[in-house]
């Protein structure tokens, strides 16, 4: 399949391998656009992903597609786009939602204007190529014509898959929009890929200053559950993003110790906590408070509820220190239970599911304790008997 990529240029059997559900609904798409034009395109991740599936890169499942539609001029195309039932999502950029899971718009050039996401000038492209200018990286300019098959590669994105490379299209277009750095971040997360060196340099001389908070965490979140976290790491301090929005720097050696932390943990988190994990690991190895990660990045309230009782994981941990801790949740819930030991000895002590209640707050009532006394004294009676019955 490699080699084909290389000297061939359709590929029916990409548009063979969407989920049965997209499928249908692009042969609908087929069927509709056809009398008006056959330059038609899937564009974006959704053909980066059928490569990256194609070549035994990954299994990326494919739940949404990204249409451009090429030679129909604007009001004919908002007329068949409410003829389709398709609802405008962004007219001034043409952009129209199909169904719950297909965007569909005219190929367009963008013009930064001003300062922030939204100030940019948008006008309509002219051909296929120049409107792929305006991806942000070589791998995501993909185009797959979705009435051949031909795939449409102006820029080497093939390559850069087959590589496992991200690079820039174009510096000065890239420019225009900062949050590109942090997508390359989370990509190279998400994928294992390394970013190409000259790419690099540009990234770290743009500013984030002019960034919301909301896409802020929104591109760290996708790292967070990222399969590759020590690449996303690396980038995270090698473009400078840490210093410019944590305002902290990593040592060699810290870098070292962390990033092999978490390529080993990464198969030991439990799911429901897995987005919270990257935070733990770098806070405390980097001996900073969770507050001081999860302020900068503006976090959800989620965030600071599943930290509000963390401790830092020790390196000698006995069995009365996790016993302590499971009188605040049961350890299913600790973010230090990715380590094998933890994990073990907290279902083996009974630890791992509830937390650790010896004594019911009923026995207290009965002896005439209430509010603040009473939770005082079962405190007190619960440490009592850790230490009776753990040890150190």
């Amino acid at each position: 399949m490699q080699a084909k990529f290389r000297h061939e240029g359709f590929y029916p059997e990409l548009l063979a391998a969407l989920p049965e559900s997209l499928a249908q609904e692009l042969a609908h798409l087929r069927q509709f656009f056809s009398p008006y034009t056959k330059r038609v395109y899937m564009v974006g991740g959704s053909v980066r992903d059928l490569v990256r599936n194609a070549i035994g890169q990954a299994h990326a499942p494919i739940v949404d597609l990204d249409i451009e539609v090429y030679g129909i001029e604007p009001q004919t195309f908002d007329t068949l786009m409410q003829k389709l039932g398709a609802k405008g999502v962004g007219k001034s950029f043409f952009v129209y939602k199909y169904k719950q899971n297909i965007d569909i718009s005219l190929p367009r050039i963008e013009s930064k204007v001003g300062r922030g996401h939204r100030a940019f000038r948008v006008e309509l492209a002219k051909d296929e190529k120049e409107a792929s200018m305006r991806r942000d990286f070589r791998m995501n300019a993909l185009m797959l014509d979705i009435f051949s098959g031909k795939l449409l590669d102006f820029w080497g994105g093939v390559e850069d898959i087959e590589h496992r490379r991200i690079a820039i299209i174009d510096s000065e277009k890239f420019k225009e929009d900062s949050l590109r750095v942090l997508r390359g971040m989370q990509f190279s997360a998400r994928f294992g890929y390394r970013i190409e060196e000259s790419s690099a340099r540009i990234m770290r001389d743009i500013a984030l200053d002019d960034l919301s908070h909301e896409r802020i965490f929104w591109e760290f979140e996708k790292m967070f559950r990222a399969s590759f976290l020590h690449y996303g790491l690396f980038y995270l301090f090698y473009l400078e993003i840490a210093h410019k929005l944590f305002k902290v720097e990593l040592s060699r050696a810290q870098f070292v110790r962390t990033a092999l932390e978490m390529q080993h943990a990464l198969p030991r988190f439990e799911e429901h906590l897995k987005k919270f994990y990257f935070l733990y690991i770098l806070a405390k190895n980097m001996h900073k408070s969770f507050e001081h990660f999860l302020d900068a990045l503006h976090t959800p309230n989620e965030y600071y509820k599943a930290f509000r009782k963390q401790k830092s994981l020790p390196k000698r941990r006995s069995d009365r220190f996790l016993a302590a801790l499971a009188m605040r949740f049961g350890l299913k819930e600790y973010l230090g239970n990715y380590k094998p030991d933890v994990k073990r000895r907290a279902k083996a002590l009974g630890l791992w599911d509830a937390p650790f209640r010896p004594i019911a707050a009923s026995e207290l009532l009965a002896e005439g304790l209430s509010g603040k006394a009473l939770g005082e004294e079962l405190r007190r009676r619960t440490l009592q008997i850790i230490r009776q019955r753990f040890a150190k």
